[in-house]
């Protein structure tokens, strides 16, 4: 199931309060100023900093 659509409206990387992409397929968003993604989980977006996973290692392991 994809996130809703105003629900992705209103999410900012809560880092550096900038946007974010969302793929759908692989269930995650990506900040890609701050080059951080985020997993999505049962539809539940973990905006937590530490939890995020560095973009380049996050490309490498897919």
């Amino acid at each position: 199931m994809s996130l809703d659509k105003e629900l992705l409206d209103i999410l900012v990387c809560p880092k550096c309060k900038g946007e974010l992409e969302y793929r759908e397929k692989e269930d995650v968003l990506i900040c890609h100023n701050c080059k951080l993604v985020y997993v999505v989980k049962e539809d539940i977006p973990v905006m937590l900093v530490e939890k995020a996973i560095p973009l380049d290692e996050w490309e490498k392991d897919k």
